[in-house]
Protein backbone atom coordinates (compact mmCIF):
# COMPACT_ATOMS: atom_id res chain seq x y z
CA UNK A 1 0.00 0.00 0.00
CA UNK A 2 1.40 3.32 -1.03
CA UNK A 3 2.20 5.66 2.19
CA UNK A 4 2.16 8.95 3.13
CA UNK A 5 1.95 11.80 -0.29
CA UNK A 6 5.76 12.31 0.02
CA UNK A 7 6.14 8.88 -1.03
CA UNK A 8 4.63 9.29 -4.21
CA UNK A 9 6.58 9.24 -7.31
CA UNK A 10 4.15 8.55 -9.92
CA UNK A 11 0.50 9.80 -10.38
CA UNK A 12 -2.55 8.49 -11.83
CA UNK A 13 -5.23 11.42 -12.45
CA UNK A 14 -9.50 10.83 -13.80
CA UNK A 15 -9.95 13.44 -16.00
CA UNK A 16 -13.69 14.80 -15.86
CA UNK A 17 -14.49 16.26 -12.25
CA UNK A 18 -10.67 16.20 -11.92
CA UNK A 19 -8.47 18.08 -14.09
CA UNK A 20 -11.55 19.58 -16.32
CA UNK A 21 -14.89 20.39 -16.04
CA UNK A 22 -17.61 20.96 -19.04
CA UNK A 23 -14.55 21.96 -20.89
CA UNK A 24 -13.33 23.93 -18.57
CA UNK A 25 -9.83 23.32 -16.94
CA UNK A 26 -10.17 23.38 -12.51
CA UNK A 27 -8.41 25.44 -10.80
CA UNK A 28 -4.88 24.37 -10.16
CA UNK A 29 -4.47 21.51 -12.90
CA UNK A 30 -2.75 23.17 -15.25
CA UNK A 31 -0.16 24.13 -12.22
CA UNK A 32 -0.32 20.36 -11.14
CA UNK A 33 0.77 18.96 -14.63
CA UNK A 34 3.75 21.87 -14.62
CA UNK A 35 4.64 21.04 -11.44
CA UNK A 36 5.05 16.73 -12.24
CA UNK A 37 5.92 17.49 -15.84
CA UNK A 38 9.49 19.89 -14.20
CA UNK A 39 9.67 17.19 -11.26
CA UNK A 40 9.89 14.67 -14.08
CA UNK A 41 7.31 12.67 -12.04
CA UNK A 42 5.73 10.25 -14.59
CA UNK A 43 1.68 10.73 -14.96
CA UNK A 44 -1.10 9.92 -16.61
CA UNK A 45 -4.19 10.93 -17.06
CA UNK A 46 -7.26 8.02 -17.11
CA UNK A 47 -10.70 8.15 -18.64
CA UNK A 48 -13.62 5.06 -18.64
CA UNK A 49 -14.76 7.39 -22.23
CA UNK A 50 -13.46 4.80 -24.76
CA UNK A 51 -15.12 7.26 -27.69
CA UNK A 52 -11.79 9.42 -28.55
CA UNK A 53 -8.36 8.45 -29.43
CA UNK A 54 -5.53 9.36 -27.10
CA UNK A 55 -4.60 12.62 -29.82
CA UNK A 56 -8.41 13.42 -29.86
CA UNK A 57 -7.94 14.00 -26.04
CA UNK A 58 -4.87 15.99 -26.13
CA UNK A 59 -6.46 18.29 -28.47
CA UNK A 60 -9.49 18.61 -26.16
CA UNK A 61 -7.78 18.90 -23.15
CA UNK A 62 -5.13 21.36 -25.10
CA UNK A 63 -8.54 23.63 -25.85
CA UNK A 64 -9.31 24.00 -22.09
CA UNK A 65 -6.20 25.12 -21.59
CA UNK A 66 -4.23 21.76 -20.42
CA UNK A 67 -1.19 20.58 -21.90
CA UNK A 68 -1.14 16.82 -21.09
CA UNK A 69 0.32 14.96 -24.18
CA UNK A 70 -1.39 12.08 -25.83
CA UNK A 71 1.18 10.11 -24.41
CA UNK A 72 0.30 10.57 -21.00
CA UNK A 73 -3.12 9.69 -21.75
CA UNK A 74 -4.86 5.96 -20.65
CA UNK A 75 -7.88 4.98 -21.93
CA UNK A 76 -10.38 2.55 -21.15
CA UNK A 77 -10.00 1.44 -24.81
CA UNK A 78 -6.37 1.07 -24.18
CA UNK A 79 -6.56 -0.82 -21.44
CA UNK A 80 -9.37 -2.76 -23.23
CA UNK A 81 -6.83 -3.27 -26.12
CA UNK A 82 -4.12 -4.28 -23.87
CA UNK A 83 -5.77 -6.77 -21.86
CA UNK A 84 -7.37 -8.55 -25.06
CA UNK A 85 -3.58 -8.69 -26.73
CA UNK A 86 -2.09 -10.20 -23.84
CA UNK A 87 -5.04 -13.14 -23.63
CA UNK A 88 -5.04 -13.71 -27.45
CA UNK A 89 -2.27 -11.79 -29.16
CA UNK A 90 -3.58 -11.31 -32.60
CA UNK A 91 -6.90 -12.24 -32.12
CA UNK A 92 -10.12 -10.75 -33.62
CA UNK A 93 -13.09 -8.90 -32.45
CA UNK A 94 -16.54 -7.55 -33.05
CA UNK A 95 -16.42 -4.30 -32.22
CA UNK A 96 -19.47 -1.97 -31.09
CA UNK A 97 -17.41 1.62 -30.38
CA UNK A 98 -16.05 4.93 -31.90
CA UNK A 99 -12.21 5.30 -33.20
CA UNK A 100 -10.92 5.36 -29.56
CA UNK A 101 -11.63 1.65 -29.23
CA UNK A 102 -11.18 0.81 -33.39
CA UNK A 103 -7.92 2.43 -33.17
CA UNK A 104 -6.71 1.05 -30.10
CA UNK A 105 -7.29 -2.70 -31.48
CA UNK A 106 -5.90 -2.41 -34.75
CA UNK A 107 -3.05 -1.00 -32.85
CA UNK A 108 -2.58 -4.10 -30.86
CA UNK A 109 -2.15 -6.02 -34.14
CA UNK A 110 -6.09 -7.25 -33.47
CA UNK A 111 -8.62 -7.66 -36.44
CA UNK A 112 -11.77 -6.48 -36.20
CA UNK A 113 -14.44 -8.98 -38.23
CA UNK A 114 -18.11 -10.08 -37.62
CA UNK A 115 -17.20 -13.36 -38.75
CA UNK A 116 -16.40 -15.79 -35.69
CA UNK A 117 -14.24 -13.75 -33.72
CA UNK A 118 -12.59 -14.28 -30.60
CA UNK A 119 -14.61 -11.30 -28.48
CA UNK A 120 -17.20 -9.20 -28.96
CA UNK A 121 -16.21 -5.59 -27.21
CA UNK A 122 -18.79 -2.97 -26.46
CA UNK A 123 -17.23 0.42 -26.22
CA UNK A 124 -19.07 3.82 -25.56
CA UNK A 125 -20.67 5.00 -29.14
CA UNK A 126 -23.26 8.11 -29.62
CA UNK A 127 -24.85 5.78 -32.61
CA UNK A 128 -25.83 2.24 -31.09
CA UNK A 129 -27.25 0.22 -33.80
CA UNK A 130 -29.86 -2.36 -33.22
CA UNK A 131 -28.59 -4.33 -35.89
CA UNK A 132 -24.89 -3.97 -34.35
CA UNK A 133 -26.36 -5.18 -30.96
CA UNK A 134 -28.57 -7.91 -32.50
CA UNK A 135 -25.35 -9.28 -34.43
CA UNK A 136 -23.35 -9.33 -30.88
CA UNK A 137 -26.08 -10.92 -29.20
CA UNK A 138 -25.73 -13.54 -32.09
CA UNK A 139 -21.94 -14.09 -32.06
CA UNK A 140 -21.97 -14.23 -28.36
CA UNK A 141 -24.05 -17.29 -28.45
CA UNK A 142 -22.11 -19.10 -31.02
CA UNK A 143 -19.37 -18.49 -28.23
CA UNK A 144 -17.50 -15.44 -28.62
CA UNK A 145 -15.83 -13.75 -25.24
CA UNK A 146 -18.06 -10.86 -24.27
CA UNK A 147 -15.69 -7.99 -23.28
CA UNK A 148 -17.24 -4.44 -22.42
CA UNK A 149 -14.69 -1.52 -22.11
CA UNK A 150 -16.44 0.40 -19.23
CA UNK A 151 -19.57 -0.07 -16.71
CA UNK A 152 -20.50 3.04 -17.06
CA UNK A 153 -24.74 2.92 -17.46
CA UNK A 154 -25.46 6.58 -18.07
CA UNK A 155 -23.13 9.59 -19.68
CA UNK A 156 -23.62 13.31 -19.60
CA UNK A 157 -24.35 15.71 -22.36
CA UNK A 158 -26.22 19.60 -22.17
CA UNK A 159 -29.55 17.79 -22.34
CA UNK A 160 -29.64 15.45 -19.82
CA UNK A 161 -28.37 11.85 -19.35
CA UNK A 162 -27.68 9.65 -22.73
CA UNK A 163 -27.46 5.93 -22.26
CA UNK A 164 -24.01 5.05 -22.63
CA UNK A 165 -21.73 1.69 -22.63
CA UNK A 166 -23.39 -0.58 -19.33
CA UNK A 167 -26.52 -0.09 -20.62
CA UNK A 168 -26.28 -1.50 -23.51
CA UNK A 169 -24.03 -4.07 -21.51
CA UNK A 170 -27.24 -4.81 -19.51
CA UNK A 171 -29.67 -5.18 -22.85
CA UNK A 172 -26.37 -7.58 -24.51
CA UNK A 173 -26.51 -9.56 -21.23
CA UNK A 174 -29.71 -9.90 -20.64
CA UNK A 175 -30.40 -11.31 -24.23
CA UNK A 176 -27.68 -13.62 -23.67
CA UNK A 177 -27.64 -14.77 -20.33
CA UNK A 178 -23.63 -14.19 -20.13
CA UNK A 179 -21.86 -12.18 -17.92
CA UNK A 180 -19.39 -9.55 -19.59
CA UNK A 181 -15.84 -8.73 -18.41
CA UNK A 182 -15.73 -5.18 -17.49
CA UNK A 183 -12.11 -3.81 -18.20
CA UNK A 184 -12.40 -0.44 -16.86
CA UNK A 185 -12.68 1.19 -13.87
CA UNK A 186 -13.57 0.23 -11.27
CA UNK A 187 -11.73 -2.78 -12.14
CA UNK A 188 -8.23 -2.22 -10.85
CA UNK A 189 -6.65 -3.81 -13.97
CA UNK A 190 -7.02 -0.39 -15.77
CA UNK A 191 -4.53 1.04 -12.73
CA UNK A 192 -2.70 -1.72 -12.87
CA UNK A 193 -2.31 -1.41 -17.23
CA UNK A 194 -1.62 2.33 -16.52
CA UNK A 195 1.31 1.62 -14.00
CA UNK A 196 2.88 -0.64 -16.20
CA UNK A 197 2.56 2.01 -19.52
CA UNK A 198 4.44 4.48 -17.05
CA UNK A 199 6.75 1.50 -15.03
CA UNK A 200 5.27 2.22 -12.06
CA UNK A 201 4.53 0.64 -8.47
CA UNK A 202 1.88 0.30 -6.18
CA UNK A 203 3.99 1.68 -3.45
CA UNK A 204 4.88 5.18 -4.74
CA UNK A 205 2.01 5.79 -7.37
CA UNK A 206 -1.21 8.07 -5.97
CA UNK A 207 -4.32 8.03 -7.73
CA UNK A 208 -6.65 11.17 -7.74
CA UNK A 209 -9.91 11.03 -8.14
CA UNK A 210 -13.63 12.56 -7.97
CA UNK A 211 -15.77 9.50 -7.61
CA UNK A 212 -15.52 7.19 -4.53
CA UNK A 213 -17.84 4.31 -6.23
CA UNK A 214 -15.22 3.82 -9.25
CA UNK A 215 -11.86 6.30 -8.97
CA UNK A 216 -11.41 4.98 -5.41
CA UNK A 217 -12.50 1.67 -4.83
CA UNK A 218 -10.25 0.46 -7.55
CA UNK A 219 -7.06 2.48 -6.42
CA UNK A 220 -7.73 1.03 -3.36
CA UNK A 221 -8.08 -2.60 -4.29
CA UNK A 222 -4.76 -1.69 -6.88
CA UNK A 223 -2.76 -0.77 -3.13
CA UNK A 224 -2.64 3.21 -4.56
CA UNK A 225 -2.60 6.19 -2.20
CA UNK A 226 -5.93 7.48 -3.09
CA UNK A 227 -7.29 11.00 -2.73
CA UNK A 228 -10.77 12.42 -3.45
CA UNK A 229 -11.16 15.58 -5.08
CA UNK A 230 -14.53 17.39 -4.29
CA UNK A 231 -14.27 19.45 -8.00
CA UNK A 232 -16.63 16.28 -9.58
CA UNK A 233 -19.88 14.72 -7.92
CA UNK A 234 -19.07 13.53 -4.90
CA UNK A 235 -19.57 15.41 -1.69
CA UNK A 236 -18.98 14.33 2.18
CA UNK A 237 -22.31 12.67 2.64
CA UNK A 238 -21.72 10.82 -0.92
CA UNK A 239 -18.27 9.40 1.44
CA UNK A 240 -20.20 8.43 3.96
CA UNK A 241 -22.09 5.98 2.55
CA UNK A 242 -19.48 3.74 1.46
CA UNK A 243 -17.54 1.00 3.88
CA UNK A 244 -14.21 2.35 2.43
CA UNK A 245 -12.08 5.86 2.81
CA UNK A 246 -9.94 7.37 0.70
CA UNK A 247 -6.30 8.46 1.95
CA UNK A 248 -7.14 11.72 1.44
CA UNK A 249 -9.37 14.23 0.65
CA UNK A 250 -8.69 17.74 -1.03
CA UNK A 251 -11.13 20.58 -2.21
CA UNK A 252 -9.61 20.37 -5.42
CA UNK A 253 -6.28 19.79 -7.68
CA UNK A 254 -4.67 23.00 -6.28
CA UNK A 255 -4.53 21.68 -2.73
CA UNK A 256 -1.53 19.35 -4.20
CA UNK A 257 0.41 22.63 -5.42
CA UNK A 258 3.55 22.90 -3.72
CA UNK A 259 4.56 26.27 -2.57
CA UNK A 260 7.05 27.71 -4.80
CA UNK A 261 10.60 28.51 -2.67
CA UNK A 262 11.15 31.45 -1.10
CA UNK A 263 13.83 33.33 -2.73
CA UNK A 264 16.22 35.01 -0.19
CA UNK A 265 18.88 37.20 -0.90
CA UNK A 266 22.42 35.92 -0.58
CA UNK A 267 26.14 36.49 -0.90
CA UNK A 268 27.51 34.86 -4.02
CA UNK A 269 29.46 32.02 -3.87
Amino acid sequence: MAGTRADIDCWLTDMDGVLVHENQAIRGAAELIQQWTDQGKPFLVLTNNSIFTPRDLAARLRASGLSVPEGAIWTSALATADFLASQIPGGSAFVIGEAGLTTALHEAGYILTDTAPDYVVVGETRNYSFEAITKAIRLIGAGARFIVTNPDATGPSSEGPLPATGAVAALIQRATGKTPYVVGKPNPMMFRSAMNRIGAHSENTGMIGDRMDTDVVAGIEAGLHTILVMTGISDRAEIDRYPFRPDEVLASVADLLEPEPIQTQGSED
